[in-house]
């Protein structure tokens, strides 16, 4: 049977291989034209409503629906710009500006009990650090890739590097693939490359040589980092028995590496060490093995990994995750909201580290924000994933 992998992340805990209900939006959406901060701003707070502190199911229902559509007028979709090729982390279309993936998308009232609508992107732009209007949904229907004659229903990111030196970035994304129990299960695993029109067509499945894997274990929390320094990008991928399958790259377009071996020492969670990759300065990328999963803001320990020529094998003693305090994105509910951080970079071009962070209700609403570096109280792009509801 696989193991499931739970990995903390809004609006509820989700595994790797995960079917996952996501939320529906509200507030600050007639605002997002601008792509300016709603005024106000949401915490843990005491409802009005029913005597439960939730309000009435109907006028929910109603709000959620204005919310929708206010989503979709205020920011028409506008093509992905077209790009060259760039080194930016994150830069799908290769025009220089990082982008945004998102799982767990809101979805409507009536489709609360549906399979995952797939990943949001919204791409950076001349105008604006993260644009909503230039988006682009991707689902397992549209972009996956079939195992036999069956296609996956989870389709869900999880990592993003340039695995092939075109300069453009990719997606690896996880999935759920059909297994009967008996021998090595297939890779959930698969990739989307990145294109001057950004992540579009097919996913292939990434190709792990059987020397490479441990006995039935799936591979899965894939980790990307250049750990041997050779310059291009490798995926450190768990596998059984607290080892690591380490893909040298660069990787082709029909998802394999150019070597692969199995590296002795691991676990079964692996991280990239925060907020940099390589600790120690020493030009190799490390890696962080944990026993546990770990949510990105928030407090853990796992062990350091260092990377060297032969990739990540040398000790490098305990790690310590630290703990951030996150901005709110100023959601307006009422209710208990939470707020996770969705990413860290250089959104704005100013080299300087940008925040963005998600507010979530429940299952029903919420609103993402960016943040530019020293500044925690006045988001720059505000926006709700109500945005990809078709």
């Amino acid at each position: 049977m696989r193991r499931r992998i739970t990995r903390l992340t809004p609006p509820k805990a989700k595994a790797t291989t995960r079917t996952t209900a996501a939320t529906l939006a509200a507030g600050c959406t007639a605002l997002l034209l601008t792509l300016t901060a709603c005024a106000g701003a949401s915490t843990a707070d005491t409802p009005s409503g029913d005597k439960n502190g939730d309000t009435p199911p109907k006028a929910q229902a109603q709000a959620h629906a204005q919310a929708r559509a206010q989503a979709r007028a205020g920011i028409p979709r506008a093509p992905v710009p077209r790009g060259t090729g760039s080194r930016v982390p994150y830069d799908f279309n290769g025009d220089g500006h990082r982008d945004l993936v998102i799982d767990g998308l809101v979805k409507a009232p009536e489709d609360s009990h549906g399979d995952d609508a797939g990943i949001g992107i919204v791409y950076g732009t001349d105008d604006r650090p993260l644009d909503p209007a230039a988006r682009q949904l991707l689902s397992a229907r549209a972009n996956a890739a079939k195992y036999g004659d069956t296609l996956p229903a989870a389709f869900d990111s999880e990592a993003a590097c340039d695995l092939d030196r075109d300069g453009f970035t990719d997606l690896i994304v996880s999935t759920d693939p059909p297994y009967n129990g008996i021998g090595a299960p297939p890779v959930p695993l698969q990739l989307l490359f990145g294109s001057p029109e950004g992540l579009t067509g097919k996913a292939v499945t990434l190709r792990i040589p059987q020397q490479a894997r441990f006995g039935n274990e799936w591979p899965e929390l894939p980790v990307c980092g250049d750990f041997d320094g050779d310059g291009r990008t490798d995926l450190a991928v768990t596998t059984g028995a607290g080892q690591v399958t380490f893909l040298h790259g660069p990787f082709t377009r029909a998802g394999a590496p150019r070597s692969a071996e199995l590296l002795p020492d691991g676990g079964p969670y692996l991280y990239a060490p925060e907020p940099r990759r390589d600790t120690d300065g020493d030009g190799y990328d490390d890696l962080v093995a944990t026993t546990r999963p770990h949510a990105p803001g928030q407090a853990g320990r796992g062990t350091l990994l260092l990377g060297s020529a032969k990739g990540p094998v040398r000790p490098g003693g305990a790690y310590t995750f630290a703990t951030e305090k996150l901005p709110k994105a100023p959601l307006h509910t009422t209710g208990t909201t939470r707020t996770t951080l969705l990413a860290h970079g250089d959104y704005d071009g100013d080299r300087k580290t940008d925040t963005v962070v998600r507010t979530y209700r429940g299952e029903r609403q919420d609103l993402i924000a960016l943040y530019p570096a020293g500044n925690t109280k006045d988001p720059v792009v505000t926006f709700s994933t109500a945005l990809f509801l078709p």
